[in-house]
């Protein structure tokens, strides 16, 4: 456990007397890229949450062997960083202000540094630099979604369905850039309804189903396993 880079415990989490996840538990190591597959309403979403402080929950959340700090601010600085499935930007900021405010817990040499960084990965935002997030596609948008949270220059990078509502051509740009972020340091908990793309890019796999995990394994396992193409691969 102690060489694991997030390690969470019997997470459980309930709204009023109903327990919407029941004793999650799961690590990854540092440099990887793990998904947390599963229909709509499995507890994906509200895993995530849990994991960065921002519903109560009960259980451990250990970050680089450690408790994870309690608050959300508390997880971000200690490199900690959520990227929601709704990606939350500032419609009537421009561009370069949204990441901007993704660096605002760094100082401002950093910042600019980070910011040409992002630029570098991400060229169509730099081209927009100045037009206003709201006028930006799905797919741009998610990628401001993902240039913002990089800003803080996170270790461990949550993102939240980040293929939702983009046509498959930019699903599958969006995934790769995913996957490449991997190698500048970045590891990565996935959660994606897209379960085949998603275990195309990761190392390990967690089936959700009602707030439990049900399969884990090798995400290359998990990609031929009979059942699990049936249910949510579109297999026979």
């Amino acid at each position: 456990m102690s060489g694991k880079l997030l390690q969470v415990n019997d997470i459980r989490v309930s709204y009023g007397r109903a327990e919407i996840l029941h004793g999650i538990t799961f690590g990854m190591n540092a440099g990887s890229i793990v998904t947390v597959i599963g229909a709509n309403g499995a507890g994906k979403t509200t895993l995530l949450n849990a994991i960065m402080g921002i519903i109560p929950s009960s259980g451990a959340v250990l970050y680089e062997g450690r408790s994870a700090p309690r608050s959300v601010e508390g997880r971000v600085s200690a490199g900690m960083c959520l990227v929601p499935e709704r990606r939350e930007l500032f419609a009537t900021m421009t561009v370069e202000d949204n990441l901007e405010l993704g660096g605002f817990l760094r100082r401002a040499g950093d910042r600019k540094e980070t910011l040409g960084e992002v630029y570098q990965r991400f060229p169509r935002l730099a081209e927009r630099r100045r037009q206003l997030a709201g006028t930006l596609s799905g797919g741009e948008r998610q990628m401001l979604a993902l240039g913002r949270a990089l800003m803080s220059r996170p270790r461990l990078l949550l993102l939240d369905e980040p293929s939702l509502g983009l046509a498959p051509k930019i699903v599958a740009e969006i995934l790769a850039i995913v996957s490449e972020l991997r190698s500048s340091g970045v590891s990565i908990l996935l959660v994606e309804q897209n379960a085949r793309a998603a275990l195309e890019i990761a190392d390990e796999g967690h089936l959700v189903e009602l707030g439990e995990i049900r399969r884990s394994g090798p995400a290359a396992e998990l990609a031929v396993d009979p059942a699990l193409m049936a249910s949510y691969l579109g297999g026979e």
